[in-house]
């Protein structure tokens, strides 16, 4: 194939990177603390950890781990938390016992934890006291044996942490009751610890860093096998892609998505912590309120986001009195950043607001656009160093540069497979070892990469192809419009219509007018034939991304 995106890569960003660099995150991790150690490495709730300090929180962590739990390398850890100290200590501590981590989401229902415990034979779990009522109602019948139990103020002082803590349970009631025979506090495991021998555990590229489960708005969830030189891999290429603007040890990110979720997990956590950044935590970006409070107490360089993300602060009229002269850029993944929003960014910040792609299966970056790029380009740029794409059709024959296919991955960051599920792994795979991401797109003459949709959310009108994500594009940049979904719904002439479910921003915004607009800018058989407005935010991810799945079955209504 020809990597025709190489001649126009930015200047100083290399073709490829050195996977090697680090045998394991332990061993990067190991020396950013020594690198760092007095800095600042993460803020929560207007508490800072150093560098040093995480150092020895992971430290006294895995060596309880290793001594009191009887864990050993290649076990698994299951973490179930939001952004808080308590989530790099888990994470780089598990790293450092040899263990797995098994991120899982804090929202879950005990049925969908149950199962993700189950299939990952996690033996232990990490929990914030919040959710412990469902890992209750969840662990019976899974291989966990240890049930470590975090409380919010665990990690700051002490007279903050008294009262951070009594507000939660008693004052919030934000602590449903829970009963687990044998739970162990997660200050006391750091306390236990620390006067434990760690015993070294070497790690080699080849072994398992996370079980990370995608798939979950589409199917059974699967677990991607990412492997430490997958996620050193990655971490490195973004590092290339980001050298020329960042500083080791100045950065300030402020990381508002789920670090369980392996957007922010990489880009935010892992790479950011081999920069030696200092990483602001958000604990629930959906209080944007609070997210703004907390925007104002830092010079912060970097954001991280989804579309739906940027779009409620544009939105919202505090943010426009949000100092954001320090910000570098902004990194936009997930879904794609739309038009509309990135005007709006970088009208209000003046900073630019870069989008990327990635998929679980990649650990997770593919390709991302220069930080340089001026203005919106609408793709999500060229490969990243190391990284081959190749977009392909049905009969797996490469297409030219302007045709639309299916994008196929290939390269370091790429999985080692789905965890015990050999029919899954062979169907993502091809014969001669791409990725198929399952995601549409094309490559222009230069290289950049332009997603159009999933394969499974297209809609045909006719015999025509419909991407949502255009539709929605368009629909979005209406004034009126806070949010839309555009779905296929069944029509006995056309096979299937398009239909747009709107959250209007102007309550006097009607389907005529929004119709008109599209009209102005779509092709006919892509124009909205219906209109559903709603009062309620559309369904989404954790990370914002909005489920078209949900969307069409509450349209539908029972039954459907």
């Amino acid at each position: 194939m020809d990597r025709i995106w190489l001649a126009n890569y930015p200047a100083g960003v290399p073709h490829e990177i050195d996977a090697t660099a680090y045998a394991s995150l332990a061993e990067m991790f190991a020396q950013s603390c020594a690198s760092y150690g007095e800095r600042p490495a993460f803020q929560s709730m207007g508490t800072t950890l150093s560098y040093a300090e995480v150092e020895r929180a992971t430290r006294a962590f895995a060596a309880f781990l290793q001594q009191r739990c009887g864990l050993r390398k290649g076990d698994r850890l299951a973490i179930m938390l939001p952004n808080l100290l308590q989530y790099p200590v888990a994470v780089f501590g598990a790293f450092r016992a040899g263990l797995v981590v098994v991120n899982c989401n804090p929202l879950y229902t005990s049925r969908e934890l149950e199962r993700q415990l189950k299939d990952s034979g996690a033996r232990a779990i990490v929990v914030l006291e919040n959710f412990a009522h469902t890992v209750q109602e969840s662990i019976g019948g899974t291989d966990v044996e240890t049930v470590i139990v975090a409380r919010l103020g665990d990690l700051f002082p002490p007279l903050k942490a008294l009262l951070a803590n009594f507000a939660v349970r008693y004052v919030k009631k934000l602590v449903p009751r829970w009963r687990i025979e044998g739970a162990i506090a997660f200050h006391e495991a750091l306390a236990g610890g620390r006067g434990l021998t760690l015993d070294p555990v070497p790690l080699a590229p080849d072994d398992l860093a996370f079980l990370q489960y995608t798939g979950g708005t589409t199917g059974i969830p699967k677990g991607a096998m990412l492997s430490h030189g997958n996620m050193v891999a990655n971490l490195q290429q973004m590092s290339a892609w980001i050298g020329s603007e960042f500083r080791e040890g100045e950065e300030i990110v402020v990381t508002p998505l789920p670090l369980y979720h392996v957007f922010a997990l990489t880009v935010n956590l892992l790479t950011f912590v081999k920069w030696g950044a200092r990483n602001v935590l958000i604990a629930d970006p959906r209080d944007i309120h609070g997210l703004m409070q907390e925007l104002g107490k830092v010079p912060f360089t970097v954001i991280t986001g989804v579309n739906t993300l940027f779009n409620a602060l544009v939105k919202n009229p505090e943010f426009v009195g949000v100092d954001t002269r320090t910000l570098k850029i902004a990194v936009g993944g997930g879904m794609p950043v739309q038009r509309a929003v990135a005007e709006q960014w970088m009208a209000i910040t003046g900073a630019r607001l870069i989008e990327g792609y990635g998929l679980t299966e990649c650990a997770p970056l593919v390709a991302a656009n220069p930080l340089g790029t001026q203005g919106y380009t609408g793709t999500v740029g060229f490969p990243i160093p190391s990284t081959d794409v190749s977009v392909r059709d049905d009969a797996e024959r490469e297409l030219p540069p302007g045709e639309t296919g299916e994008i196929n991955v290939r390269g370091p960051q790429v999985m080692q497979g789905y965890w015990r599920q050999a029919d899954e792994t062979a169907a993502v795979f091809t014969p001669d070892g791409w990725l198929r991401t399952g995601d549409m797109g094309f490559m222009d003459a230069q290289g950049r990469i332009k997603l159009t949709d999933r394969k499974k959310d297209m809609i045909v009108v006719s015999g025509f192809k419909v991407y949502p994500n255009e539709v929605e594009e368009v629909v979005m940049a209406h004034p009126g419009v806070l949010e839309a979904a555009a779905i296929g719904v069944p029509d006995e002439r056309a096979g299937q219509v398009v239909e747009v479910v709107v959250v209007r921003r102007d309550p006097a915004l009607t389907a005529e007018q929004l119709i008109a607009h599209c009209r102005q800018q779509l092709t006919g058989y892509k124009v909205p034939r219906r209109v559903l407005f709603r009062a309620e935010p559309l369904p989404k991810t954790p990370v914002g991304k909005i489920l078209r799945r949900l969307v069409r079955s509450e349209t539908a209504g029972p039954g459907a």
